[in-house]
């Protein structure tokens, strides 16, 4: 186990132990106990009924494809149409999703027209395409990126910068890119570690974007000073690290993840597989759950690699809810808007819904499409009733609909007694209708510190404001009721003293 817990934790864990308590027991694969699972608020690994079912696994022969696909790499969703890199191919398939497990195919783009000197792809890796119909392809091999229209006309190229801040010795290899509504290219370039080459609409190279802050360890930096020349080339240099993969969000924000992590990175929380970068490329990632946003808690060995998640690609649905996949184990991570885990799943296998080696996701309203890289093969998963209700009750609670949100909650609680986010669901419901009291009851029950010191403090203003003409009457019998009486006191003294001096 690579997290510790804290004291009270381990206090509690031994307490249960000794008393006969039955703790969950972690599975390195997930096979012994289920497919999905979560982290509770003490770290223990909690199996749920499964939040995503697999439509169907499709390999190029299911797509009416004559060659199958050869280290497919990249994929990206618009509308109903799918994108896919082929890149050992050398090939973009398009497909177009007719229903819920069909997909027709409607072209294979291996050569583009226009005025352009080399209309071929050579190890194409990623696609964009915009709502106006434009492709924006990294041509990897040969050293471009490449814009064309619907009908595959030429229109421009996004190639090596040309300014002192980019390397010039270095070989430009476009590997994924964005592009945004305003047509600025994100792109993120092997062996580049400035972050993303940032291009405008016209092609031109305007800086640097999403930089990840350099880190390190005062020791290592003294003992890298005084090290021999070998030594610190074998030392890990003190860089920024290198960006895997992007996807825009709806509100034109930009994920950005990372595999350049390591045991100790991760152990400290200087690692960041997981970043969401505003305009000024800063990270504003919002991590409010128990643990932070990370992937598996627990390191066991998985397709022949003992070590963090490492997070490959990332999608983000409408919702605010988004994806990440790790790619040593072929497990999906669903978090929401604020950090918290909703469900993991996946794993290494030839099974339906396990994975080789994926190497993109990508999102259909409310499905989920991975390319597995190794197995060829495109896997789509859609929710199960229990996904779909976890779903509803985020949605309506940002509608802000928060009684129907609570009753949702319910439902999920219903199915899935173990789901701590039900319980804060119907808290935060509760609260949001000014039910302090009973949702204080809830967030008690797993241990959301947090939000009960919200509750509590907007319950005890309620109380205070309720009572407030008993409080005034208790001050006033406090304060001015003793002086009443040792006045009296003193007037019957008084008295008591002159009918004494009349005698």
């Amino acid at each position: 186990m690579k997290r510790s817990m804290n004291c009270l934790a381990a206090l509690i864990f031994s307490v249960s132990l000794l008393a006969g308590s039955t703790v969950a027991a972690y599975a390195d694969d997930g096979s012994e106990r289920g497919y999905t699972y979560n982290y509770d608020y003490w770290g223990d690994v909690q199996y749920s009924p499964d939040a995503y079912s697999t439509v169907d696994v499709y390999t190029a022969a299911d797509l009416g494809l004559n060659k199958g696909f050869n280290a497919p790499a990249g994929l990206y969703v618009q509308g109903d149409d799918v994108y896919i890199c082929d890149t050992g191919n050398n090939r973009i398939v398009q497909l177009k999703r007719e229903n819920k497990n069909v997909f027709k195919l409607i072209r294979v783009i291996d050569e583009i027209k226009g005025d352009v000197e080399v209309r071929t792809f050579l190890n194409p890796t990623d696609i964009c395409v915009t709502k106006d119909g434009y492709l924006y392809i990294c041509d990897k091999g040969n050293n471009r990126i490449l814009k064309i229209d619907d009908d595959l006309n030429f229109v421009m190229m996004f190639q090596k910068p040309d300014n002192v801040v980019f390397d010039q010795s270095a070989e430009f290899l476009p590997n994924k890119l964005e592009v945004d509504a305003a047509g600025r290219v994100y792109c993120i370039a092997d062996n580049i570690n400035k972050g993303m080459i940032k291009y405008d609409a016209d092609g031109t190279f305007t800086g640097f974007y999403g930089a990840s802050q350099v880190t390190y360890n005062f020791s290592d930096y003294m003992w890298k000073k005084f090290a021999s020349k070998a030594q610190r080339a074998a030392m890990e240099s003190f860089v920024p690290t290198e960006y895997d993969n992007i996807y825009m969000d709806t509100e034109g924000f930009i994920f950005a993840c990372t595999t350049n992590v390591s045991d100790r990175g991760m152990d400290t929380g200087s690692d960041v597989p997981i970043r969401r970068l505003n305009l000024m490329g800063q990270n504003i990632l919002i991590q409010n759950g128990n643990y932070r946003v990370m992937g598996d808690l627990y390191w066991g060995l998985g397709g022949g690699y003992k070590g963090p998640s490492l997070i490959t690609d990332i999608t983000a649905l409408d919702h605010g809810i988004y994806f990440a996949i790790d790619k040593v184990r072929g497990r999906m991570f669903g978090y929401d808007k604020q950090g918290h885990m909703l469900y993991a799943f996946g794993g290494n296998g030839n099974l339906n819904g396990s994975f080789k080696l994926p190497s993109a996701i990508d999102h259909m309203g409310n499905d989920l499409l991975v390319l597995d890289s190794q197995d060829a093969s495109l896997t789509v998963f859609t929710p199960t009733e229990y996904g779909n209700l976890i779903y509803q009750a985020i949605t309506e609670y940002d509608a802000g609909d928060y009684t129907n949100s609570g009753k949702t909650w319910e439902k999920v609680k219903a199915q899935n007694g173990n789901y701590d986010l039900a319980y804060v669901g119907i808290g935060t419901s509760l609260m949001s209708q000014e039910k302090y009291k009973e949702a204080m009851k809830y967030f008690e029950l797993k241990w959301d510190t947090k939000n009960y010191s919200k509750a509590f403090k907007q319950y005890r203003k309620a109380w205070v404001e309720e009572h407030i003409g008993l409080l005034f009457t208790g001050v006033i019998l406090l304060f001015v009721l003793p002086t009443l009486i040792e006045r009296g006191k003193k007037i019957k003294y008084q008295i008591d003293t002159a009918e004494i001096f009349k005698e």
